[in-house]
């Protein structure tokens, strides 16, 4: 049976995060502490002690699912991946468990995602809203209808519940219209912006010059990245995709199915939470589910 290592995005924080690992594992802690030195704060400081309002602002949440997640994977015994992915924000993680980024390059590429995005986010008022109880086709067909605004589908997270991402007049409108369509709930999210949209453009652009700048190597096996759901072990490939992530869908359904496919039986979740595995067995209920 073959395994494949998921690894989560924004959203899974929760005081406290890392703590036990800090204080079990020396290796562990040297990693939490070149973290504090490399992004310039203690970080660690807000893991193990900051409210969750603090917690939920992007330029900490992010950096700090990121190494939450490297951690348990490079303190694990038997991490041995068949194929690897991560949502969103885990696909860095995901990255640097398979050895394609250092853990230094990595977090600095996190660090200046999260700092452009949080940029991007102050442009222009926008926000995301979770559409429940709804096929992909009708969203898409919707989202596309509404043409004197921005709104999109951002993320495929499970049969059923797909993000969508945009303006607020755009979202809103989606709204009303998905609900009249037929969907049980469209709640919107309290995010700081449209991820995953085209309102992330100057993110993008931000951001694809540090990646190219960054030293990649070949993964020690698949990674499969959210942009088109395929595995990639091309660093050129693995690049591009990338950077057109931040402006297009993570596409987390058809990730796991493409994984699935290709025979992954087991996905052992590493990171904070039990997010992804309630997704996946949401969309693969044969597999077998396990967390770091």
């Amino acid at each position: 049976m073959k395994k494949a290592y998921i690894f989560p995005g924004q959203g899974s924080q929760f005081k406290g995060m890392g703590l036990d690992l800090y204080q079990s594992s020396d290796s562990a802690k040297e990693l939490f502490d070149k973290a504090n030195t490399i992004l310039g704060f203690d970080i660690t400081k807000i893991m193990f002690e900051g409210t969750d309002e603090e917690l939920k602002q992007t330029n900490v949440t992010q950096p700090a699912i990121f190494i939450h997640s490297v951690a348990l994977a490079k303190n694990s015994n038997d991490f041995a991946p068949d194929m690897l992915a991560g949502h969103s924000l885990g696909e860095f993680s995901a990255l640097v468990a398979a050895g394609a980024l250092s853990f230094e390059q990595g977090l600095s590429l996190v660090a200046k995602r999260a700092d452009a995005m949080q940029k991007a986010c102050e442009i222009r008022p926008s926000t995301m809203a979770a559409i429940l109880g709804l096929d992909d086709k009708t969203i898409e067909d919707i989202c596309a209808g509404i043409t004197d605004e921005i709104v999109v589908p951002a993320n495929y997270n499970c049969p059923g519940q797909v993000v969508i991402s945009g303006s607020i007049e755009g979202v809103e409108k989606a709204c009303e219209l998905l609900k009249a369509a037929g969907a049980k709930r469209a709640l919107i999210l309290q995010v700081g912006g449209a991820f995953h949209s085209p309102l992330m453009e100057p993110a993008r652009e931000e951001l694809a010059a540090a990646i190219h700048a960054a030293e990649f190597k070949s993964p020690v096996c698949p990674v499969y990245q959210n942009v088109n759901a395929s595995p990639a072990t091309d660093i050129a490939i693995i690049r591009e995709n990338l950077i057109s992530q931040l402006t297009a869908p993570v596409r987390w359904t058809q990730s796991v199915e493409a994984m699935v496919g290709d025979g992954a039986g087991l996905f052992i979740e590493c990171g904070p939470g039990k997010v992804l595995q309630g997704l996946v067995k949401k969309i693969a209920n044969q597999v077998e589910l396990k967390s770091i």
